[in-house]
């Protein structure tokens, strides 16, 4: 199979690391990739069972993973490339082409792809369809009320005493949701979001949802548009600082599996969001094919849905894949082609770690083409993968060229020995202003 992965992050690495393994594959491009995901090579013999995540270039003979430089969200030219590369299938890893309808458009050219459509895309394209989808079905959610005018949304909070979440309706990069704890902060929100635009077209609408207290976990299900299939748990970090100080993040580390939920309370969870969900799409004619991966918050009267995602989770992913132990290819197969109640989902048992190293001034401005040092010292350590985020290559150096720049993952027999593998592979890399948080995976220990 020849296989086209679109994005260019830390999730788009690790999903290029994964499907580089299979024995279908022959040859893999990337767009537009970045300069770890070009070291890939396609043929590579599966890392995990040697219970070590290495990136072994001279254990494969046969060819590197391509990247080209098209965007992730320049439809046209990613059909043309598909179509004159004959690609088999392509995977799709951010959120923006999902919402701007590249699985309609690859459909209706005759070519496989993996991803949400356009319509299913929805439930993260638009927060306030996903509230109103929730509400319809009976998904166990936050109360919440969705508007168009800033001075209606601002009274809704007032009713919540400005104890409250306020998000915008439309794509922000994972930081249009702000945590608001009285009626003045509540009031700055709207504004920012609603009068000055800070997240552009996206903040039109936005949604208020009550505070839930409460533990939050990351859940990822894999789709075929009739049967789900869950992942075990994850815990993603999304403000900046240790502590949960500081301004929300795209995420800056994760681990699975979370102690928080048995695998008795993780199934019921499962049923009590991913049932109502399923058959509410069947009812509204939402053919859901890919990943659906809801934040929900572990509240004191059960899980709720925080809001849908219809991709994979970044960094999620980084500890997902390096503990999946099935042929990922296969597994896509089977959510495109509707075979997945065939397919028993298989987990290493060992837990995974995932440290993300950001470049300085994120999640506001930030320097680019910072030199990388010590990325061969960390990825020849046993049981470690670094995976690239926002790298670039220039005049042969790997430098940054992002906001988060590395997810760092290791494994480890337990979260403790994970922990600490993943820090330890962290120490051996250096580039001016990283920062990196010190907790992840604190909260399970």
């Amino acid at each position: 199979m020849k296989l086209l992965i679109i994005g260019s992050g830390g999730r788009e690495h690790a999903l290029v690391w994964k499907l580089a393994q299979s024995p279908h594959v022959t040859q893999m491009w990337c767009a537009p990739g970045n300069a770890g995901i070009v070291l890939e090579t396609v043929g590579q013999a599966s890392c995990l069972s040697s219970g070590a995540v290495e990136n072994r270039q001279d254990a494969c003979p046969t060819g590197r993973v391509e990247c080209v430089n098209i965007s992730a969200e320049d439809l046209p030219r990613l059909l043309a490339f598909a179509q004159e590369k004959k690609a088999d299938l392509t995977v799709v890893g951010p959120d923006n082409p999902l919402a701007l309808g590249i699985v309609d458009l690859f459909q209706k050219n005759g070519l496989r792809i993996w991803g949400p459509n356009q319509k299913a895309a929805q439930f993260e394209s638009s927060k306030v369809f996903s509230q109103n989808f929730m509400e319809r079905h009976g998904i166990p959610t936050a109360a919440a009320g969705t508007f168009s005018d800033a001075a209606a949304a601002k009274r809704f909070c007032a009713s919540l005493n400005g104890l409250c979440v306020v998000k915008a309706d439309g794509l922000a990069l994972g930081k249009g949701v702000l945590m608001c704890a009285s009626q003045s902060e509540a009031e700055r929100a709207v504004d920012e979001i609603m009068v000055s635009k800070a997240f552009g077209a996206a903040g039109a609408r936005v949604v208020v949802q009550e505070h839930l207290e409460g533990v939050e976990v990351s859940l990822h299900a894999l789709c075929d548009g009739t049967t789900a299939k869950l992942f075990p748990t994850s815990q993603d970090h999304k403000r900046a600082l240790d502590g949960d100080a500081g301004l929300n993040t795209g995420g800056m580390g994760t681990y699975s599996p979370t102690p928080f939920l048995t695998d008795a309370q993780l199934a019921d969870a499962g049923r009590a969001i991913l049932d109502p969900f399923m058959r509410g799409c069947a009812n509204e004619h939402i053919d859901y094919r890919g990943i659906l991966y809801p934040g929900v918050m572990l509240t004191k009267s059960g899980p709720k849905v925080l809001e849908f995602n219809a991709r994979f989770g970044d960094p999620e992913t980084q500890v997902y894949l390096t503990r999946l132990e099935n042929d990922l290819v296969e597994l896509l197969d089977a959510s495109v082609n509707g075979t997945l109640s065939r397919v028993e989902m298989k987990w290493s048992p060992l837990a995974s770690v995932c440290v993300v190293m950001a470049s300085g001034g994120y999640p506001g401005n930030y320097p680019k083409g910072k030199p990388i040092s010590g990325l061969d010292a960390a990825n020849v350590l046993p049981h470690t993968k670094v995976f690239h985020a926002g790298t670039a290559l220039k005049d042969g150096q790997i430098v940054t060229n992002g906001g988060r720049v590395l997810g760092v993952t290791a494994l480890g027999k337990d979260l403790k020995v994970a922990q600490a593998a993943a820090y330890a592979a962290v120490e051996k890399i250096h580039f001016d202003g990283a920062h990196f948080r010190r907790d992840i995976a604190a909260k399970a220990l």
